[in-house]
């Protein structure tokens, strides 16, 4: 079997199991039938309205973290780049716990707030690293989006600790990220908004070579690195703020998956690229089935997961691609 295949058949299994598995204890039959719309309204609507949108979102976030992280590494040539390095956790934590603490309600005020607070990030961020003549200078990038994402974080804390106790658990569930509002209009919008991003990234997976390189070795090649830093700067926030919105902070699917993708694949971003889109879906999608399951009928933040599994992956990657 082809890597390829592999891979793909390993995402297959991974959302096949996470429409399958649940607190609710349905067989594979009645699973199977409610798929096709046959069985019990209640059954099919956990299965179809429940358990597929949250499968699909989860798969589409894990794997947009994971092209994004990618990315950035061979953006700022940092092997420990990842979606949030930039000060996107923090503008998306700022804005989305400020709504939180106000008690804002609405099925998207949560969302839609974590979005702009990112946006804001990004842009802050963006006006700091550019320095004279229009430069995006990727050094400053590091530093101004560990600055943004650290006074954000301050901030978010003060908040908390003068939020009243009954927004304080609700504030700490989004932070640790999940999928808990999912739906068939989140996987659609998030959709909406993930396919001109991706598209982008995809489509500059040559010039990610070059850049990959450094930037003198980039012009020397042909490559135009202003404005291609900027493209990519830009898609890949986007992209990370969608996911936010969508989802929280979910940590390590775009610090590992890249790493693990390149000691299989190599390092040419064309393959890279989908190979991670398809590698960090399964491990994101596996990771939420696992927290809907392990401690059932409580549900455990997918983000705690991940960190768990994602802090021992990484460290074995970190040994052997340093051997």
């Amino acid at each position: 079997m082809s890597r390829w295949a592999a891979l793909g058949t390993l995402a297959v299994l991974a959302l096949a199991a996470a429409v399958l598995v649940g607190p609710a204890e349905l067989g594979p039959g009645d699973t199977l039938r409610a798929l096709g719309g046959r069985g019990d309204h209640v059954t099919v609507a956990i299965v179809r309205d429940l358990r597929v949108p949250r499968a699909l979102l989860a798969f589409l976030v894990g794997g947009s973290l994971a092209v994004c992280g990618a990315v950035l590494q061979a953006l700022v040539r940092n092997p420990l780049a990842d979606p949030y390095l930039l000060g996107l956790s923090g503008g998306a934590g700022l804005g989305a716990v400020l709504v939180i603490a106000l008690g804002i309600g609405g099925a998207w005020a949560v969302p839609a707030a974590a979005a702009v607070g990112a946006i804001a990030a990004v842009v802050l961020v963006y006006r700091l690293a550019v320095v004279a003549g229009a430069v995006l200078d990727t050094r400053i990038l590091l530093l101004a989006g560990v600055v943004v994402g650290s006074f954000a974080a301050a901030l978010v804390g003060a908040i908390m600790a003068l939020s009243p106790a009954e927004h304080l658990r609700s504030a700490l569930l989004w932070l640790l990220g999940g999928f808990d509002a999912a739906s068939w209009q989140a996987v659609g919008i998030f959709g909406a908004y993930a396919v001109v991003p991706l598209a982008l990234l995809v489509r500059e997976s040559r010039p990610l070579d070059l850049l990959s390189l450094g930037e003198e070795p980039a012009r020397f090649l042909g490559a135009d690195v202003e404005p291609l830093k900027r493209r990519l700067y830009v898609a890949a926030s986007v992209l990370t703020a969608a996911a936010v919105a969508v989802s929280g902070i979910i940590g390590f699917v775009g610090l590992v998956v890249p790493h693990a993708i390149r000691i299989l694949w190599g390092s040419t971003h064309r393959a890279l690229l989908p190979a991670a889109f398809l590698l960090g879906g399964a491990l994101l999608v596996a990771a939420d089935a696992v927290a809907r399951t392990a401690f059932a009928p409580l549900s455990l933040p997918v983000g705690v997961v991940t960190a768990v599994v994602g802090v021992p992956v990484f460290a074995v990657l970190v040994r052997r691609w340093a051997s």
